[in-house]
């Protein structure tokens, strides 16, 4: 039986016959990845109406330093309250507590402290904030790339800086397409009709 693709850091492309409403022409990148299950959050739903200062004071957390702009995106639809920090980090820095690392300079941490670390402007410069997330059981997100529902990609592919845009840029309407284009398809030959070789 051939190995499993461990899918940890890659993006998931929704193709055009995603017939789930909620990821269709989105971008997923994925966090976590196993036989068991899979995780990522959704890069490209942003949730305008909740700015990240409101959230802190939603959250009783008082700033003290000066906010960098985390923009909040729905992750997806499990655990809607919980939040998700999607940020870089160094590649020699310990992983604390609720961390998981992604690759060797992304990370998602789910504890309070970073959030009171970016309030204090101690924090990483360049993050997320998502509210929710994407999650497979065994065998679900396997299922679902055999029906043509999900194109893999590989954030590395071009080496041009644009998976930063793709994961942490403001233009959510692009990252779509930038996404497909980043593996060599142009989105406007994609047709929503499934096929197999």
């Amino acid at each position: 039986m051939p190995e499993e693709q461990n899918l940890t850091g890659k993006f998931l492309i929704a193709m055009p016959g995603m017939g789930d409403a909620r990821f269709q022409r989105s971008v997923i990148l994925i966090c976590a990845h196993s036989a068991e299950s899979a995780m990522g959050l959704v890069l490209n739903r942003p949730m305008p109406e909740l700015g990240f200062p409101k959230l802190m004071e939603q959250l009783g957390i008082e700033v003290t330093g000066t906010l960098p702009v985390i923009p909040i995106h729905f992750g997806g639809p499990v655990e809607p309250s919980r939040g998700f920090v999607l940020h870089r980090v160094a590649a020699d820095a310990a992983e604390p507590e609720g961390q998981l690392r992604i690759s060797p300079t992304l990370a998602l941490t789910t504890t309070r402290n970073i959030l009171e670390d970016i309030a204090q402007g101690q924090g990483p410069d360049t993050a997320i904030l998502s509210l929710g997330y994407a999650g497979w059981g065994p065998g679900q997100l396997e299922a679902e790339m055999l029906a043509n529902g999900w194109l893999v990609g590989d954030p590395e592919t071009g080496g041009d800086g644009l998976a930063d845009e793709i994961i942490f840029g403001a233009d959510n309407d692009s990252k779509w397409p930038q996404a497909l284009r980043r593996q060599g398809i142009d989105p406007r030959l994609l047709s929503g009709s499934a096929g197999h070789a």
